[in-house]
């Protein structure tokens, strides 16, 4: 587990992203930090990340989790993260790696359900169970067969069937930051970010103050009526 990837890929003195350096290794016994970070970058996506070993592990996951155990997500393997980043919501520059926004979308602690979980992530096979605010219950992560480079980074993340499975879009009923309870647009406002382009990541999608694109084009395009004399 190492960050030179993660560290590589930033430039520190423009990007409010933590770099995890100096960073004090936690006690051991003390429980694993678990979160997931909606991200409007070039693509709407949720980040899925697992301490283990002094980082955090991650997954980007394109469209959500889900708690039906009867669908399976995509969810592609990339570089460890810093602990320190799960805490980390606000706006990445454009023209950085991961442009865009982020939110806090949901966070806890997690545990392992296996005995050996190297040799469960060696295997592609790990099986957990979540604490968060939203995400409970377990759950279950598996290396698939891939395509080329990305042929050992696709994996699945599947909800076992428990008391906490259900069929309802947790994305959509649950938009919101479990930290500041603000949507991803209202994060970008806040941040000097790309309003527009964080509101598409939103159920509403709509833009503060603003009408919906498609209204207001459509409007502009309406010939106004004159009035007879």
């Amino acid at each position: 587990m190492t960050l030179n990837e993660y560290q590589k890929k930033r430039h520190f003195g423009v990007t409010p992203e933590p770099s995890g350096k100096g960073k004090k290794p936690k006690d051991q016994g003390t429980d694993l930090t678990y979160v997931i970070q909606k991200h409007r970058a070039t693509n709407l996506h949720y980040d899925f990340r697992l301490e283990w070993h002094g980082t955090l592990l991650s997954w980007a996951v394109p469209k959500g989790p889900s708690r039906d155990p009867s669908v399976k997500r995509l969810a592609m393997l990339v570089e460890d993260h810093p602990i320190d980043y799960s805490g980390f919501e606000g706006v990445i520059p454009e023209g950085e790696y991961g442009g865009g926004t982020v939110m806090v979308w949901d966070n806890g602690t997690w545990e392992p359900e296996v005995e050996d979980v190297d040799a469960a992530l060696q295997k592609g096979d790990l099986k957990f169970t979540l604490h968060g605010k939203k995400l409970k219950g377990s759950w279950v992560l598996v290396r698939t067969r891939g395509y080329g480079r990305s042929s050992d980074k696709s994996w699945l993340l599947i909800k076992h069937r428990d008391q906490f499975a259900s069929t309802a879009d947790i994305t959509t009923e649950e938009p919101r930051s479990v930290t500041s309870k603000l949507l991803l647009a209202d994060i970008a406002r806040d941040g000097g970010g790309d309003v527009e382009k964080a509101a598409t990541g939103d159920p509403s999608a709509k833009i503060p103050g603003q009408r919906p694109a498609a209204k207001a084009k459509l409007a502009s395009a309406t010939p106004k009526r004159r009035k007879r004399l």
